[in-house]
């Protein structure tokens, strides 16, 4: 059965003296301010697209390593996923950069790399953003 995420974001303005929020209808942390600001010179106060897309990103590909690493029988005991994603003004997302970290008992360095470049292939958000460049960093720890 297919599920539907939502996320629902507000603007006020011309894109470069606007601003706006997004709220996801999971979330009781209210809304997350936007703005063009933010998305072209960076932020630690105000979210992105970018930022979004890189969550989306870093928790898809962190469960499907998981799987992947289960189905081995070499369930991990920790995964850390960092995706980076990149935005240009005027060119657009140009790519997003995986940096992962796990601890998983009875594996080799070999075996993680090989298992994450799968992982990074058959995740769902990694397949939404094949117009982009995907790399991968991965590392046990």
């Amino acid at each position: 059965m297919p599920v539907t995420s939502e996320a629902t974001s507000t603007w006020t303005g011309s894109l470069f003296e606007g601003s706006g929020t997004v709220a996801f209808s999971s979330s009781r942390l209210g809304t997350f301010p936007i703005d063009w600001k933010a998305r072209s010179e960076g932020s630690d106060t105000t979210t992105t697209p970018e930022e979004l897309i890189a969550a989306a990103h870093a928790s898809c590909f962190s469960m499907a390593l998981s799987n992947a690493l289960a189905e081995n029988g070499t369930p991990p005991e920790r995964i850390n996923t960092t995706a980076s994603v990149t935005f240009k003004p005027g060119t657009g997302i140009t790519g997003s950069h995986l940096n992962v970290n796990a601890s998983v008992p009875g594996l080799t360095p070999e075996q993680f790399q090989q298992l994450a470049e799968g992982a990074k292939a058959g995740c769902p958000v990694s397949q939404a953003l094949a117009g982009i460049e995907i790399t991968l960093e991965a590392a046990l720890a």
